[in-house]
This record gives C-alpha cells, structure tokens and sequence, in this order.
C-alpha cells in the first residue's frame, strides 16, 4: 500500500514549496519597507525668491495699490445694459445661504476670516507636522514642507487677485445696493473684486498643497489632511457666501484654482528626488534578505 500513497505526498509537498517560495520575498522584506520616506526637490535659495517675489507683489497689490488697480466701476455686473437683472440661477440661488440680517451676514465674514487666515493654516501646519513626526520624518522635512505649503498658498493668492482686478465683478450685496448708494459701502475700492474668492482660494491651496507634499513624502497618516482640510476648507467657502460677499461660482471656482495651484508647485517645482528611503537615516547599516524561486541572497545599504 506504501508505493500507492507516496506520490500523492511528494505533489503535496511539492505544492506547498512552490506556494511558500515565491511569497518569501515579501515577507521578508515587509519589516524593511515599513515606513519609507521620499527626499523632494528643494532649494531655500531659489523657493525663497520665488515666494518672496510673489509675496511682496501680492501683499503690495493688497496694501499699496488696491485703490489704482481695483475697477471702481463694475466690469462683470451680471446687468444689462438697460439695468435688468441678469444674474445666472445657480447664483442666484447660492445667495439664499447669505444671512438674513445684516448681523448675521457681519457674524459670517468675522469668521471667515478667523478660520480662513488663522484656523486653518495653523491647523494645516499642525496637521502636516503630526503626519511626519508620525512617519519618523527628520526635523528637516517638516521645515521644507511647511515653506512649499506657504509658497502654494502665495502663488495662488496672487493668480486670484490678477484675476480679480481684471475681471471686476460685483460682489453680491452690492449688486442688490441702488446706483447711488454703491459708493457708500464700508470700502468701495473692494465692491468689484467678486470673482472669484479669494478666502476659499486660499483655504484650499494651503489643504491641497499640504496634502500633495504628504503624499510626495510617503507620510502614513496623510489620509487626515484631507479628511479635516477639506471639510473645514469649504466651510470658508459657505461662510463668504453667508457674509454675502461671494457667489456660488465665485467660491466653486476659488476651491478649483486653489486646488489646481495646491497640486501643480509641489508637483512641478517639488517633485520627489531619486529612490525612496528608509525611516533609518542616510549612513545606517541596513540589511534585507531576498529569496526567489530561483536564487537567495542579502541585499542592503550602507
């Protein structure tokens, strides 16, 4: 009876060698690759320029030149000639989220701009920090990462106000004022700077930029940018409407430009330089064992 079982064995035992074999590799080089972190491209010389040039153009736009470069009269007015109304629909229908008194509507604008130009940063920067730590990332990267993030929110803060100056849109509670009482506003020089939002463009340039570089970097963790940016990215959006200082398309077209200019620097100007890395730092001795089903061996570096 023995001849008769034997053969059965040898296949069993065949079968389950060619199962382990090819399966070695990964569990031997599981361990190795947990976590790995990416260098990306970076230069403190040439990114401070950059920023720096776009910023000081930007803040000086802002503080210096409004009153010469703003329209002072309505280029987009979403009226006819003859003074009809000619808003779209779906703007016109984002303006029901505007608060319904003039309290309310100060209420939203004082919170966008506390959760637009201080929450969120900061707690993008704490957020992009927590993800590194986590990943073992060196003290280096946080500080690149945290300039790459500002050098988007920069550059799109610029694009936006280019745009705005250009485009002269009305903004939405301006649009509803009688001619006569539109030079009356608490600061005429900002009644045509509508399209497009320049809160939300920041909001989410400063989410998406973050999120990009965590991904460059191969951070664990990176999920909860995203998960706690965005949410809190479009409520700036909701609350410039609530304030009734944008419409819809102003503020959907903020967050796709924001994002647009979120991916594109870390991308373009950021890309991730040579092979991954281990967590371990550059110099460490660092073995793994390899197996196939062909050949063994010990790979490392050193």
């Amino acid at each position: 009876m023995l001849p008769a079982v034997r053969p059965p064995f040898r296949a069993f035992a065949i079968a389950v060698l060619l199962a382990v074999v090819p399966a070695a590799p990964v569990a031997a080089q599981d361990g190795a690759d947990e976590p790995r972190l990416h260098e990306i491209r970076f230069d403190w010389t040439r990114d401070g320029i950059l920023t720096g040039a776009a910023g000081a153009l930007w803040i000086s736009s802002e503080s210096f030149l409004k009153d010469d470069l703003a329209p002072a009269q309505c280029r987009w007015c979403d009226r006819a000639p003859d003074g009809t109304d000619r808003l779209n629909r779906l703007d016109r229908w984002g303006r029901g989220l505007a608060g319904a008194t003039p309290e309310a509507r100060r209420r939203a604008h004082n919170w966008s701009n506390i959760v637009g130009f201080a929450a969120l940063p900061a707690g993008v920067l704490g957020l992009q920090y927590a993800v590194g730590n986590s990943s073992g990332a060196p003290s280096r990267f946080f500080a690149q990462d945290a300039a790459i993030i500002v050098q988007s929110a920069v550059f799109a803060s610029l694009a936006n106000q280019t745009v705005k100056f250009i485009a002269g849109r009305e903004r939405p509670f301006v649009h509803v004022l009688p001619e006569d009482q539109k030079g009356l506003t608490d600061h005429p020089t900002d009644n045509n700077l509508s399209f497009y939002s320049g809160h939300t463009n920041l909001a989410f340039s400063l989410v998406v930029s973050a999120g990009t570089v965590a991904a460059l970097r191969g951070y664990k963790h990176q999920a909860w940018i995203w998960a706690v940016g965005v949410p809190v990215a479009t409520s700036v959006g909701l609350l410039r409407m609530g304030a009734d200082k944008h419409y819809l398309t102003d503020v959907a077209t903020g967050a796709l430009l924001g994002s647009a200019v979120g991916v594109a620097v870390p991308l373009l100007l950021h890309g991730r330089k040579g092979d991954a890395t281990p967590k371990a730092q550059a110099g460490q001795f660092h073995m793994t064992p390899t197996a196939s089903a062909r050949m063994m061996g010990i790979s490392g570096t050193f």
